[in-house]
């Protein structure tokens, strides 16, 4: 399915699959060089968070002012780039190269002070402490299903609307729920125009001693019931929560919308990371449908962690290395050639495994840009590992000392 977005950032520097020369060629320094937001997406393990790290180093040592804001508690991205933690505050990554004018700051999703922050900004400083004390706040605040995706599209917002940076990279969770702050403002709206809503906001615009009184006559039957169960402070609370809610809060919903139209607007990119394996290119195909259905701008394709076999290695077949390999085990002879043709035997398997699952991703997929990343010895815990892995997605070539640098072994 072609996404109705594609950016066609394509070029012809970067590996494709031998079997899918035709595929487009995601051009990684085109897409760092004219988006303003890009946001990495996929599923769990495929190294999701070192690519949006490496976009990001590389971004800024080719001269651009760049945040990343990972909103995956994994809190991998602090590691890979030398931080003790991250918060949610952009943080200077130091022993970034600013030769060429750029800077990389990072920070992780807090989204109870994101929300405290948004308490602080739009009320007065009593009415604010109202609400920051006020018990089901501080539940919703921290735990409540949907508050991270909600938080996640008013940070981004927010750095957005400050001008401080050129490139705004997010790293997203990673489950299917990543694209979840899609449906962010949508949600919003149906809680805020929903009935239960405006039931509970009644007993609180009446306040005082007629408190219990409207809640019955607002609620019914359900309301008195609901008092007996989980008692009237605690439905005080609610109520009051609610209360400020739509007071404090009537901007949040335009301000999630906007963001929704942001992440669809030119200088947006959606970069789909997957590994090369069955479960994570479903759910890579999953995202691309999905973006495609919301017309969102995919870039492409990252595919990471991949086992590939060079032209001349592939002329020996895994017939032909077995065959070899049970010729010479039965001559006990060369044991060292003969684990070497074992191994190379398992290699062209898996590498032949790898090439027809993404073959059977480009046939569904065919204008989706594509990119590679091959598989390292090493994780990414540095610096060093990340510049690796940002010049192999443009298409560089590593010199050999590099490759113990690492590529795609972390999330």
């Amino acid at each position: 399915m072609s996404n109705g977005r594609t950016s066609g950032l394509a070029t012809v520097g970067a590996r494709v699959p031998p079997s899918a020369s035709t595929v487009p060629v995601l051009d990684v320094d085109a897409m760092l060089g004219s988006e303003k937001i890009i946001v990495c997406c996929g599923s769990g393990g495929v190294g999701k968070t070192t690519v949006a790290a490496a976009l990001a180093l590389r971004a800024a040592e080719r001269g651009r002012r760049t945040v990343v804001l990972t909103i995956d508690p994994a809190r991998r991205l602090a590691q890979s780039m030398g931080l003790t933690e991250l918060d949610n505050n952009p943080r200077e990554v130091v022993g970034v190269d600013c030769s060429a004018g750029g800077h990389l700051d990072a920070m992780m999703l807090d989204m109870k002070r994101t929300f405290d922050e948004i308490v602080l900004a739009h009320a007065t400083p009593e009415r604010a402490q109202q609400l920051l004390d006020n018990p089901f706040y501080q539940s919703l605040s921290s735990s409540f299903a949907g508050t991270q995706e909600y938080m996640a599209m008013e940070k981004l917002g927010q750095l957005d609307a400050t001008g401080e940076w050129d490139l705004i990279v997010v790293d997203t969770p990673p489950t299917r729920s990543a694209l979840d702050f899609l449906d962010a403002p949508n949600r919003l709206s149906a809680f805020l125009d929903g009935r239960l809503l405006r039931l509970l906001l009644a007993p609180a615009k009446a306040g005082g001693k007629m408190y219990l009184k409207v809640v019955n006559v607002g609620l019914g039957v359900f309301g008195r019931i609901l008092t007996k169960v989980i008692g009237a402070q605690l439905l005080a609370d609610v109520s009051q929560f609610v209360a400020a809610l739509e007071t404090m809060f009537g901007g949040f919903r335009q301000r999630a919308d906007q963001t929704y139209q942001l992440l669809g607007a030119p200088g947006t990119s959606f970069v789909v990371v997957a590994a090369p394996e069955a479960a994570a290119l479903r759910e890579a195909s999953y995202f691309v449908d999905r973006l495609d259905a919301d017309g969102m701008p995919l870039a492409g394709l990252v595919v990471n962690r991949v086992h590939p076999v060079g032209p001349a290695a592939r002329g020996l077949t895994v017939e032909r290395s077995l065959a070899a390999a049970e010729m010479l085990g039965e001559h006990a002879e060369h044991p060292l050639a003969t684990a070497v043709l074992r191994i190379h035997a398992e290699r062209v398997r898996l590498a032949t495994r790898e090439q027809r699952l993404r073959d059977r991703f480009t046939s569904a997929h065919p204008d989706t840009p594509l990119v590679e990343v091959d598989a390292f010895a090493g994780d990414v815990h540095d610096l060093d590992g990340l510049r690796a892995v940002g010049a192999v997605l443009a298409g560089e070539d590593l010199p050999e000392h590099a490759h113990d640098a690492a590529l795609g072994q972390t999330d």
